[in-house]
Parts: C-alpha cells; sequence; structure tokens
C-alpha cells in the first residue's frame, strides 16, 4: 500500500529503532510505549485487519505468536518461574481489530507490552 506508514517501515522507507527482522516480519519499539516495554510485531505482507486473514494466513500469525515470548524476554519481560517455581514477569500481546477495536494504522500488527507496572500495588497481610 502506497500510504501505509508499516509497509514504508518494513521497506526500510521510515526509520525505526527495529529489534528484529526476517522475510516475513518486523519487529520495532512503538513510537508511543504504553509501557516499559512495548513493541510492534507486523508482517511485511500487508494485511489490513486481522478480519481479513484466512486459512493461507495460518503461519504468518503462528510465527507472530510464537516470537513474541522470545522477543518479550529479550526486552526484559520475558515470563518464567523464579527459584520458588512461582510465576514472575510477563507480557501482553493486542492485535486491535478495526475502529471499535482501537486500530488505528490499517496494517495487521500485534502489540507486546510489559515491564514493571507502577501503578500495581501489591498488598500483603501482616
Amino acid at each position: 500500500m502506497d500510504n501505509c506508514i508499516f509497509c514504508k517501515i518494513a521497506a526500510g522507507q521510515i526509520p525505526s529503532k527495529k529489534i528484529y527482522e526476517d522475510e516475513d516480519l518486523i519487529a520495532f519499539h512503538d513510537i508511543n510505549p504504553a509501557a516499559p516495554v512495548h513493541f510492534l510485531i507486523v508482517p511485511r505482507q500487508h494485511v489490513a485487519t486481522l478480519a481479513d486473514c484466512g486459512e493461507q494466513h495460518a503461519a504468518l500469525l503462528g510465527k507472530m505468536l510464537t516470537l513474541a515470548p522470545r522477543l518479550a524476554a529479550e526486552q526484559g519481560c520475558g515470563y518464567g518461574l523464579d527459584a520458588e517455581g512461582k510465576p514472575t514477569g510477563g507480557f501482553k500481546t493486542l492485535v486491535n481489530t478495526g475502529p471499535d477495536g482501537g486500530q488505528e494504522v490499517y496494517h495487521l500488527h500485534m502489540h507486546v507490552i510489559g515491564g514493571p507496572h507502577p501503578w500495581r500495588v501489591r498488598f500483603v497481610q501482616q
């Protein structure tokens, strides 16, 4: 698409803070992060929304989902277990679809959001 910002980023016409790229996908930091870690995983192929995906996109969608945990860990918000076996860390994946879904750029993309949440308070019983 001629006016698609993500197509231009994937083609190298607009700079980005890339963290990953291959023949199918590019991942880069969000320009307006919502958390300490916030990056996007974007297919190079232009698909407007998740609703436009069909069976022919299954491998691409799977690749996006399996890449997310690896990149999240590399960016410092991986999920794991601590020494006592308790869950620690983690991240959120988000795909906005259409205007009611909050989509602003009509090129399929996945947000990966993580890191410390200072607004969360954990209460400890004494």
